[in-house]
C-alpha cells in the first residue's frame, strides 16, 4: 500500500483564506474628505431637487458601504435631526415674519404682536406667504444636507482608526472627540439591550411606565463604561505632559492662535471682493504655515507608534476625487447657468434641475461603487427540526 502525501495547504495570511483577498475598510480620511466636499457642494445651492439628490446619494453610499459597528448605526438619527431642523426653520419664518409684497400668495395670518422701535425690521406674527415658507424650507433643507454629510462621515469612517492619522498635537483632542461621538450609539445599544432583556423576562409595563425600568439600567451601564474607559486611559498614560517645556507650550499656543487668525483673515479676503489683496491668498497661506508649525511643535509632547499604518490607495483617491469633483463643479460656472443653483421664487415656479450639477452629484455617489465592500456577518441558519423516525408496523400473527 502506498501512502500519498497530501499537498501542503496555503496558510491564511493578510490576503485571506485560500488566496481570496480579505475585505478591508476604507481610509477614514477618504470618507471625511468625500463628505466635506459633498457638504461644500450642497452649501452652494438652494435648489431643492439638487439637495434631495444629495440626500439620496448619501443614503445610497451609507447603505452600501457601512459596517455593523455601533457607530455605523446612527445615520437614521441624523436624518431625523435634519427633519427637525427643517421644521424649526419653517416655524421660525412663520412666527418672525418679514412682511409680504403684493405679488406674494398669502396662506394664513397669525396674530400680530407689536415690537419696540429698536426691534425694527422684524415682525412677530402677521401674514404668512407661500414664498416665505418655501424659502425657509429650502434654506433648512440645505442645512439638513450639511448635517447629513457629517452624519455620513461619522457612519462610514471608523473613529478609532481616524485617531491614527491625526497629528500628535491633536491626539488628545481627537480622543475626546472620538469618545463623544461614540456616546450616542452606545446609549442606543444599551437601551436596545435593556429592552430586549425586559421582554425576555416578561417585564410589566409599557410606554411611560417602563421608562424607569429602562433609564436606571442604562445610566448604570453608562457609568460603568465610563469608569472602565477612565481606567484604561489612565493606564495608557493619557493626559501626560510629556517632555515639552513651558516655553514650548507657549510657543505652540502662539503659533496656533496666529495661524487661526491668518486663516480667518484669508477666508474673509477670498469671500469679500472689496478686501485688500494681502487679506486673500497670502494671508491664507501664511496662516496655514503657522498652523503647521504649531502642530509640528506641539506634536513633540506625544510619542506614538503605528502598527500597519493606513495608506491611501487607488480606492481612497477615487472616493476623494468623486467628492472633490462634485464640489469643484458646483463652484464653477462651466456648462450651466449659475442662477439654476439658487432658484427664484418671484414669480413662483417649479425649479429646474440643471444637468451638469446633477451629473456631478451623481458622480459623487460613485464612491459607493469604488469603495471596497464590507464583510458583514451572515446570520446563522436555524437548524432543521429533528425528524421523527418512521416506525414500521409488523403484521399481526394469526393463531388457530
Amino acid at each position: 500500500m502506498t501512502v500519498t502525501a497530501a499537498p501542503p495547504r496555503r496558510p491564511a495570511d493578510a490576503t485571506g483564506i485560500g488566496g481570496r483577498r480579505a475585505p478591508r475598510t476604507l481610509h477614514p480620511a477618504a470618507w471625511w474628505l468625500w463628505a466635506l466636499a459633498l457638504a461644500t457642494a450642497a452649501s452652494r445651492t438652494t435648489n431643492p431637487l439638487l439637495l434631495l439628490l444629495v440626500l439620496a446619494v448619501l443614503g445610497y453610499v451609507v447603505t452600501a458601504r457601512r459596517t455593523d459597528a455601533p457607530w455605523a448605526r446612527g445615520f437614521g438619527y441624523y436624518l431625523w435631526l435634519a427633519l427637525v431642523v427643517v421644521a424649526i426653520r419653517v416655524l421660525f419664518r412663520c412666527v418672525f415674519a418679514t412682511g409680504v409684497t403684493a405679488s406674494d400668495h398669502v396662506m394664513f395670518t397669525l396674530p400680530h404682536i407689536p415690537t419696540p422701535a429698536w426691534y425694527a425690521g422684524i415682525e412677530i406674527g402677521g401674514p404668512v406667504s407661500l414664498e416665505a415658507v418655501l424659502s425657509s424650507a429650502f434654506d433648512g433643507l440645505r442645512l439638513a444636507c450639511l448635517i447629513c454629510c457629517i452624519g455620513a462621515a461619522n457612519t462610514l469612517a471608523n473613529p478609532k482608526r481616524a485617531l491614527r492619522v491625526l497629528p500628535g498635537a491633536l491626539y488628545e483632542l481627537g480622543v475626546a472627540v472620538t469618545v463623544s461621538v461614540s456616546v450616542a450609539p452606545q446609549l442606543v445599544q444599551s437601551v436596545q439591550r435593556v429592552a430586549r432583556a425586559r421582554r425576555l423576562r416578561a417585564g410589566a409595563g409599557k410606554g411611560v411606565r417602563a421608562l424607569r425600568g429602562i433609564v436606571v439600567p442604562v445610566l448604570e451601564d453608562a457609568l460603568e463604561r465610563s469608569l472602565k474607559l477612565a481606567a484604561a486611559m489612565d493606564s495608557r498614560g493619557y493626559g501626560r505632559s510629556g517632555t515639552a517645556s513651558r516655553g514650548s507650550r507657549r510657543a505652540t499656543g502662539t503659533l496656533m492662535l496666529l495661524g487661526m487668525a491668518g486663516l480667518c483673515a484669508g477666508a474673509y479676503g477670498l469671500l469679500d471682493g472689496t478686501a485688500p489683496g494681502f487679506l486673500g491668498l497670502p494671508a491664507l497661506l501664511a496662516g496655514a504655515a503657522l498652523c503647521c508649525g504649531g502642530l509640528a511643535l506641539g506634536g513633540r509632547r506625544v510619542r506614538r507608534t503605528s502598527y500597519r499604518p493606513d495608506r491611501f490607495r487607488a480606492a481612497e483617491w477615487g472616493v476623494t476625487g468623486c467628492g472633490v469633483l462634485a464640489a469643484a463643479t458646483l463652484f464653477g460656472t462651466v456648462g450651466y447657468d449659475p442662477t439654476d443653483l439658487v432658484p427664484s421664487l418671484h414669480p413662483l415656479s417649479w425649479p429646474a434641475l440643471p444637468p451638469v450639477p446633477a451629473l456631478a452629484v451623481l458622480l459623487a455617489g460613485a464612491a459607493g461603487l469604488i469603495a471596497p465592500p464590507q464583510d458583514r456577518p451572515v446570520p446563522p441558519v436555524p437548524p432543521a427540526p429533528p425528524v421523527a423516525p418512521v416506525q414500521k408496523h409488523q403484521p399481526a400473527e394469526v393463531t388457530q
